[in-house]
């Protein structure tokens, strides 16, 4: 051992920076996946320490209606204190300029939060409301619209003081203002607001202090069936604790993925490094095999090198991920419920990046390092002794499968589940297969289609592509794999925008009006037209819940385990309209539909393809419904399937006509808008006159969308820039190992009269052809992927924006030619007596 690690140490003098530069890759996937361990071991101390902050209190039970004074009484009479508050939807308006938006009014009764506090502006706003008619305002909203504390908001038939702007609350993430903008106001006041009738969708959420001796796990446990029963959900610290982790956890996960490409990128090209470092080394090999060395003793030395540099390689990429995940949080600061997340330097990660990173890095050098065992003494007389020989294919194999297993296992290992790691491998693979078959497509239909009669330049850059030593697979599959990543990410992004667009585009529809009181439907009719907007839906909507199905209750359908139907179908609070009509969004799949209900005949109703595969509903299955205290007796007559895509309500049960008329109901419009000033003055004039009615604005879902899509997309694009880094390096690190090899032939080329122009011509051509290849091949990849998920996963229209990926084409390319050329311009400055005279 004492012999092979001097001579590894000793050889390794001339080669450390080539050593070193081809495990610089590796430093990026070590230093990503440092990072994202890094971040989720804080957010989860975190999480831990601040979870009751994240709930701000101990207990929170909600529903969709109050709680029924039997459970609500034995819940507070253990407490120590208890708030209240009321969410809903409705619009707002600001009088100051006249601005409307749908907003989520949360009205607040008593002392929640009980741990923690918001952070607002003034400081002490989010306490000083509560006592007052006034408002706390989404940070959002007031930047939106410029409203300042101290100017007066609309809501309902009151209007509020603005007390301060709500810039953060614990337990809620940033991108949630951009979704649904809240607004709170005190609870006394809500009555007054008028906003609260019939019909109202409304949350109920009640927070609870327990004692300290008290816990709200332990208080819950004997009420579960209770609060089942009455449909009443329960969060407490420990749920919200695994809630959080739970949804961050996957996330994580997804982000480790990303790094861990990256890294797989940064393996490959370590393999295709090593192969051209130890190709240089054969002829040292064959000396030391002559002085009287093993096979193994020269394959160790060359071993401990790589393992050498690789550690060092882990812990520069552990120290650059400590630093990275420093601002991590800030990068995923509107992903998070917490205000803050630590950045404290995690031992665990940084361990288990080093311990990564040296295992695949020699894990990926095996392979061509094992060329040093079949290495002859022979070689130093006979140059090219060996070369052709087909012996170690056995010793290849174990190799190949070695390194299947370990990146399956490392997936895994990530990952936690089998399924998701089979998936994830299998596409990856795909992926590489597709890239490694287009380059070996490339190089073959180059070599058999030569273009002769092309200028000597451009055929000497096309010869190099498939000429010993070319780099033409390492940088298909590393640039191309990371061009992908971005591009499909673009394209998805930019086609569910587009979708939104078409969706209002045309003669459709773009606004929704809901909560309308029958009283109220012809003013309103009146006050569209003076606007000059066209009705083109209009119903009434009533609420009904599902007693039974084919005779069977819920209670039954939970004893029988294993056809019991998902809970929701019992539990949900169905909204049902009528008409005697189906809208271009609906079609029939099976059955008939009449429309008009005849007396004395059964009530036909049609249901949606997915209420039906559910409810595991057929043609005939009788549903009977609570119609708010009436139970009505129906049939199901007809399945549907639902067009989702469009801006206008669409209902998983539809009644005839003749039905439903009477009962207790509210009542939603369809129609378009032309332009935003019109849009606006409509919603103006709309929540002057009948503040309790909402609208849905398709330009308003536009901007909300586009926002969160924004944040979600720079925080992957962040991860991605890893893989597109990682392909980069491996470009500069195979580019510096074949320095010497480029030296050889541009002397030779010089010597027979080539000028410095065209050697830089010929190696311009190979990098442009290579960057080309490698940035077509990833962009083509992306159109499939993304072709493959709006089709099968959004459903919508594949209508890709082709400017941004002619962009991405150029930029990439533009930047493989320039790092190609700066790494080979040794090759043109050296003068050919020296390179001859080293040669000799």
């Amino acid at each position: 051992m004492g012999f092979i690690f001097k001579m590894a140490w000793r050889d390794s003098r001339r080669n450390r920076g080539r050593l070193f530069l081809f495990i610089s890759a590796i430093m990026v996937g070590i230093a990503a996946l440092t990072a994202v361990r890094s971040f989720s071991i804080n957010l989860t101390n975190d999480v831990d320490r601040e979870a009751k902050t994240l709930l701000g209190a101990d207990l929170l039970l909600s529903a969709q209606q109050a709680l029924p004074d039997s459970i609500l009484q034995r819940v507070s009479a253990q407490a120590a204190e208890q708030s209240k508050v009321v969410n809903f939807m409705s619009m707002i308006r600001f009088p100051k300029n006249g601005a409307t938006r749908l907003t989520q009014i949360r009205a607040i009764e008593g002392n929640y939060p009980y741990y923690g506090k918001w952070k607002t502006e003034p400081e002490a706003a989010w306490r000083s409301f509560r006592n007052r008619k006034a408002a706390l305002i989404d940070h959002t909203l007031m930047l939106q619209f410029g409203i300042q504390p101290g100017d007066s908001v609309q809501i309902g038939e009151m209007t509020f003081v603005v007390e301060g702007d709500l810039l953060s609350a614990a337990g809620r993430a940033g991108i949630a203002s951009a979704i649904a903008p809240v607004a709170f106001i005190p609870a006394q006041w809500l009555d007054s607001t008028g906003l609260v009738q019939r019909g109202s969708r409304i949350d109920y959420q009640y927070y609870f202090q327990m004692p300290p001796q008290r816990s709200a796990d332990e208080l819950i446990k004997p009420l579960e069936k209770d609060l089942e029963k009455a449909a009443i959900r329960d969060d407490t610290v420990e749920s919200r604790k695994r809630n959080v982790g739970r949804a961050f956890g996957n996330f994580g996960t997804f982000l480790n993925l990303v790094g861990f490409i990256a890294l797989l990128l940064g393996c490959i090209g370590v393999a295709g490094a090593v192969h051209i470092y130890i190709k240089d080394k054969l002829p040292t090999v064959a000396i030391l095999r002559c002085l009287g060395a093993k096979g193994r003793q020269a394959f160790y030395v060359y071993l401990v090198q790589v393992a050498g540099i690789g550690l060092l390689g882990a812990i520069g990429g552990a120290a650059l991920g400590a630093l990275i995940q420093k601002i991590l949080p800030w990068v995923l600061r509107d992903l998070l419920p917490l205000e803050e997340v630590s950045t404290d330097f995690s031992f665990v990660a940084a361990g288990q990046g080093i311990l990564l990173g040296l295992s695949v890095a020699v894990l990926f050098a095996l392979l061509p390092l094992s060329g040093i065992l079949r290495t002859s003494p022979l070689r130093t007389l006979r140059a090219a002794y060996g070369e052709n020989e087909n012996s170690g294919r056995g010793l290849r194999w174990a190799v190949y499968l070695l390194i299947a297993a370990s990146v399956f296992l490392f997936t895994w290992w990530l990952i936690g589940g089998w399924l998701q790691t089979l998936y994830f491998i299998g596409g990856i693979g795909v992926a590489f297969g597709i890239l490694f078959g287009i380059a070996r497509l490339m190089t073959w239909g180059l070599r058999r289609f030569f273009p002769r009669r092309w200028s000597y330049t451009t055929r000497q850059g096309i010869a190099n592509l498939f000429r010993p030593e070319n780099q033409t697979m390492l940088l298909v599959i590393s640039i191309g794999l990371g061009t992908m990543l971005l591009s499909t990410l673009f394209l998805i992004q930019s086609l569910l925008l587009k979708q939104l667009e078409f969706s209002g585009s045309g003669n459709q529809p773009n606004m929704v009006l809901f909560d309308i009181q029958k009283n109220d439907v012809d003013s309103v009719s009146a006050l569209l037209k003076f606007h000059k907007m066209p009705i083109i839906q209009q119903a009434g909507v009533v609420t009904t819940r599902v007693e039974t199905i084919d005779g069977r209750t819920k209670l039954q359908d939970e004893a029988d385990t294993l056809k019991a139907l998902p809970g929701w179908v019992w539990d949900r609070e169905y909204r049902v309209t009528y008409r005697d009509t189906l809208l271009d969004t609906e079609k029939i799949t099976q059955g008939a539909w009449s429309g008009v209900w005849t007396p004395g005949e059964p009530i036909k109703v049609s249901v949606s393809s997915d209420l039906a595969k559910a409810m595991k509903a057929e043609i005939g299955t009788k549903l009977t419904f609570n119609v708010q205290g009436t139970r009505m007796e129906t049939e199901v007559a007809s399945v549907r399937e639902i067009n989702f895509n469009r801006v206008q309500p669409a209902f998983m049960v539809l009644f005839p006509k003749g039905v439903l008329e009477q009962a207790p109901q509210f009542h939603f419009m369809v129609t378009r808008v032309e332009s935003e000033p019109q849009s606006a003055a409509f919603q103006s004039s709309l929540v002057q006159r009948y503040p309790g009615i909402s609208a849905i604005d398709l330009t308003q879902i536009l901007k909300s969308v586009d926002e969160v899509l924004s944040k979600v997309s720079f925080v992957i694009r962040f991860m991605a820039l890893f893989s597109i880094l990682t392909g980069l390096l491996v470009l500069v690190s195979s580019i510096y190992q074949s320095k010497y090899a480029r030296i050889r032939e541009s002397v030779l080329l010089r010597t027979l009269g080539a000028s410095r122009r065209q050697i830089l011509g010929i190696y311009g051509m190979e990098y442009f052809l290579l960057g080309a290849l490698s940035c077509l091949s990833g962009v083509g990849l992306s159109v499939f992927s993304a072709w493959a998920l709006v089709k099968f996963v959004f459903q919508i229209p594949f209508e890709p924006q082709w400017l941004p990926l002619v962009l991405t084409f150029a930029s990439i390319t533009a930047l493989t030619v320039l790092i190609g050329l700066l790494n080979t311009r040794d090759a043109v400055r050296k003068p050919p007596l020296e390179v001859l005279r080293s040669e000799v």
